[in-house]
Order: C-alpha cells, then structure tokens, then sequence
C-alpha cells in the first residue's frame, strides 16, 4: 500500500471531497470542503482523486515532540512535575526542637520539591553510572546504593499523588 502524500486529493463517501494536509503513521489528517479537518485511518475506503507522489514523513511533529521529551527528560537534570497528594496541598511541616526555642515551619509544597528533585538527581546519576566505562562489577556496587537511597527515601511516599512517583528500594523476599 502506497501512503498518500501531503496535497492528495481524495474523494470520501461519507465525508465528499478533500486534501491531505498532514500524514501520520496511522493517519491522514484531510480537509474537507464541507466538513473541514477530519483525521482519517490510512485504510479507510476512498477514492484518490489525484495522489501526490514523493516521500512521505510518516512520523508527525507531535511523534517527534514526544519523542524529544522523552529523551530529554530520560538523559538531562530537567524535572517533571510530578503531583503531591491532594490532601497535603497547602500544608506545612513543623520541626519542634527538643529544647525551648522557636518551631521551623516549611510549607509541605517546597518540601515536596525539594524532595522530588532529590529523586530526579540520584536517577541523572544512575543514568550517568550505567552510561559510564566502568566495568560491570563497579556499575553493580554503586547501583546497590543508589537502591538502598531509594529505599532510605521509602518514607516519603506518603507525599506522592500517584504511586508509579513513588521512591522503590530492595524488596523482601
């Protein structure tokens, strides 16, 4: 099957005539002159009225777009955002000292990011071990701390709106 290239012109039964404007993967993304942009399967049933030939970019600006945050954010320090738990929104954490001097209290908000980008940094820093020309058994050693921080860190969880965000140490077995 031949894709269609950006200008084809094709003839739909139920949605009459129109242009190619854009190709994905999957899709045709037509205009038509009676109903305006439609998004259309590459298999559907239609006529070709004339087909534009040429190579076609299967891939569209949002694939790419995607694909580059992906990378981005698997391979540099940029943090997602990652939601705290609704019920802690707006709260603060009080430190009371064991002597009689004054309480720290830190809204929960800043403490949650500090938190998360403590998370981000140690897996920049996984990536950058596991990237690295140290031989197996050195990747293997510094990766059992990294596990154990991430274990350390167990307590914050509570903080997490969603749990796939949630810091993962060793299992018991």
């Amino acid at each position: 099957m031949n894709i269609l290239g950006i200008g084809s012109r094709i003839k739909h039964s139920e949605l009459g005539l129109g242009v190619v404007t854009n190709v994905t993967s999957k899709q045709y993304w037509v205009t038509f002159i009676e109903n305006g942009l439609e998004t259309i399967e590459i298999d559907s049933d239609f006529e070709i009225i004339e087909a534009v030939e040429g190579e076609v970019d299967s891939v569209s600006f949002y694939d790419v777009e995607k694909s580059l945050k992906n990378l981005l954010q698997k391979w540099s320090d940029v943090s997602q955002i990652v939601p705290i738990g609704d019920k802690w929104k707006g709260g603060k954490i009080i430190l009371e000292p064991g002597t009689h001097t004054q309480n720290k209290e830190v809204p929960i908000d800043t403490f949650f990011h500090k938190i998360t980008m403590v998370r981000d940094r140690i897996r920049v820093m996984e990536q950058k071990i596991n990237a690295s020309n140290l031989d197996e058994a050195e990747k293997i050693d510094l990766q059992q701390y990294i596990t154990r921080i991430y274990g350390s860190l167990t307590t914050f969880n509570v903080l997490f709106k969603n749990s796939n965000d949630y810091f993962v140490g060793d299992k018991s077995k």
